[in-house]
């Protein structure tokens, strides 16, 4: 159920669609030096699912790293009641229903021993990314996608080709307007690749497990 990429890091894929596109998405748990899990990026729940997290040890942060995957958080901060749910601000403003203990806007955060943050400047999603150094990886959502062996799923088969993603990483022609002031995305993306990583977790598509510097390099091309 759930895939260790190193003795911190486990993700877990789940079905997800969107506008009729079988994208999926993934979910992250890193069990910090403290003994604690970082949950990152909710995905559905299931009994057994949150079962397994609880295995890697007691859940005290839910992270929803962007304006979008929130979905799935509310059962996750039920489940673990203590956890403290973190996010934009202006998510908290967009989900009025959860209660937020943390922000992402106030960074370095309360796990910075384990995790650096670094925040996409210049992007409507609103993403903060995690460094995560022990392991060499940087745990993001949407950063980029990688749909290295396209879909099964005819009509998103066809969108990733049209969007120029098909069988590569890489960022959506189609989602490039979200980027509405890319010299400051540049600048992130660039004191992002400063850092020493070689693995990226993102929800939509593939882990990339190596090489991920050259991947992003690639994706963010369009940047200048």
């Amino acid at each position: 159920m759930l895939t260790a990429h190193s003795e911190h890091v486990h993700t877990v894929p789940s079905r997800q669609t969107m506008l009729g596109l079988h994208i999926g998405s993934r979910m992250t748990a890193v069990k910090l030096r403290a003994g604690d899990v970082l949950l990152h990026s909710p995905v559905a729940m299931t009994p057994a699912l949150a079962d397994a997290v609880a295995e890697i040890g007691p859940v005290a942060w839910i992270v929803c790293p962007n304006v979008y995957h929130h979905l799935h958080a509310a059962p996750w901060v039920a489940r673990f009641s203590s956890a403290t749910l973190v996010g934009p601000r202006a998510l908290a403003k967009k989900r009025r229903d959860l209660t937020f203990g943390a922000y992402l806007d106030d960074a370095p955060g309360p796990w910075s021993a384990d995790l650096t943050p670094l925040h996409i400047d210049g992007c409507a999603l609103d993403e903060t990314v995690l460094v995560h150094a022990g392991s060499r990886t940087v745990i993001a959502s949407d950063l980029t996608e990688n749909f290295v062996d396209g879909s099964p799923h005819t009509f998103t088969n066809l969108y990733l080709k049209a969007a120029g993603i098909h069988g590569k990483p890489g960022w959506s022609r189609f989602l490039r307007f979200l980027y509405r002031d890319k010299v400051a995305a540049r600048r992130s993306v660039d004191a992002l690749l400063e850092h020493d990583f070689d693995r990226v977790v993102i929800a939509h598509g593939d882990v990339i497990e190596r090489d991920a510097k050259d991947a992003l390099r690639e994706t963010f091309a369009f940047l200048g």
